[in-house]
């Protein structure tokens, strides 16, 4: 008579979840703080409007240039390692753009921008780190559970934001101290991190497992990176567009943290189920369901400039990233073996993050110089989303039809 095979323990792995479900849901806020200040505090330094959402940009810029650099770090000195660097370059870069607010300097609130980039790059392992020690069958599950984290964070960061934006007489300098404060106060939450290091490489052995190169010719790779990158570079290109769009339309800052707030609840509320519907439908039809969302999302922002079209909108464009975001990053970590995730997690952020980079660049130019005026701005950023849904769903679709033994 056959006997069941044991279930899998999870136990250290779920004890890590919950520490960086914490870590999502406390350092995670400063992101609502900063993507909803720093576009309405460029657009005050900032010598042009088309300027006004650089910061944001070199924020993900700063992601992007990290991302490698920190998989490498984590795989040397650890996950805890990482993400505490993370933590005090975040709140570095909190002081160098408080000091750009005191003195009024758009660049150095700019080069503030760049370091919050590489907390912004810590915080995306977040998510890998939460496979390290789980079972294949708790990974997509430990995920969501991950990124739902973030809800505590989408009602703490906008609400930071009401208290402190105009706390003091220099207005946001108070938000930017408020991030100081959260990255010290978190980072010691890693301190209950239990994730083992890779084993060192032996000098002189040969590569275990594929190189860089033979990775990205994997096409579950290949597709996992298109569809994780275009969903989050079409969320940040509409999400950094609407603190302007919302204001610009005659209404007020406290308004736009209302929108971004539950932008970001739509981003996370679902990661309590993400990961079942994951194991139940498999991770291409979630990804494609998202891309459908994000669609939806673009054609309720094309329909009117009202608050409830702006809160349908970023609501329903949280909800299609967390779906096709959890699917992209499923789908790579069922690519690569352990030994192998130092080289392509790092290649697929700084690939991500390249592509948000492009976005937010181009959010500010769309929104503020390629229409005559606010309303047809916003409708040039929900109408650039089209090619790239385009070009995710093809690559999804071909995905699918390959035979499933190549």
């Amino acid at each position: 008579m056959s006997t069941a095979a044991p279930l899998p323990d999870n136990r250290r792995a779920k004890r890590n979840v919950t520490v960086l479900v914490a870590a999502q849901a406390i350092l995670g806020a400063q992101m609502p703080m900063i993507f909803t200040t720093a576009g309405l505090a460029g657009q005050s330094l900032a010598p042009n409007p088309c300027w006004a959402t650089l910061p944001i940009s070199a924020a993900v810029l700063g992601s992007m240039l990290s991302a490698t650099p920190m998989s490498a770090f984590m795989q040397r000195a650890g996950r805890r390692w990482g993400f505490v660097l993370g933590s005090m370059a975040g709140a570095l870069g909190a002081a160098i753009g408080a000091a750009g607010l005191l003195y009024g300097q758009f660049w150095l609130f700019v080069l503030g921008a760049l370091f919050t980039g590489v907390y912004m790059s810590g915080q995306g392992f977040y998510r890998f780190a939460a496979t390290d020690t789980a079972s294949d069958d708790f990974k997509p599950k430990a995920i969501s559970y991950v990124m739902a984290g973030g809800l505590l964070s989408a009602i703490v960061g906008p609400q930071l934001v009401k208290v402190t934006s105009d706390a003091m007489v220099v207005p946001f300098l108070g938000t930017y101290l408020g991030v100081i404060a959260v990255n010290l106060i978190g980072m010691w939450l890693f301190a209950f991190l239990d994730i083992p290091k890779p084993p060192a490489p032996v000098k002189g052995a040969a590569l275990v497992g594929r190189s860089r190169g033979q990775l990205l010719r994997e096409p579950m790779i290949v597709v996992a990176i298109i569809c994780a990158t275009v969903s989050y570079a079409l969320m940040n290109l509409v999400m950094t567009s609407t603190p302007l769009a919302v204001v610009g339309c005659g209404f007020q800052t406290s308004n736009a943290a209302d929108i971004v707030s539950a932008h970001v609840l739509a981003m996370y509320a679902p990661s309590f189920f993400t990961g079942h519907l994951i194991a139940r439908f498999g991770v291409e039809k979630i990804i494609g369901l998202g891309l459908v969302i994000l669609a939806g999302a673009g054609a309720v922002a094309l329909s009117g400039v009202e608050l409830s079209h702006f809160f349908g909108a970023l609501v329903l464009l949280g909800i299609g990233w967390n779906f096709a975001f959890i699917g992209g990053t499923t789908l790579l970590a069922r690519a690569h073996s352990a030994a192998e995730r130092g080289r392509i997690q790092g290649v697929n952020d700084a690939i991500v993050f390249g592509g948000v980079t492009v976005a937010s660049l181009s959010s500010g130019q769309l929104m503020n110089c390629s229409g005559s005026d606010v309303e047809t701005g916003w409708q040039l950023v929900n109408l650039a989303m089209l090619p790239f849904l385009v070009l995710a769903g093809g690559a999804l679709i071909w995905l699918a039809m390959r035979p499933k033994t190549a």
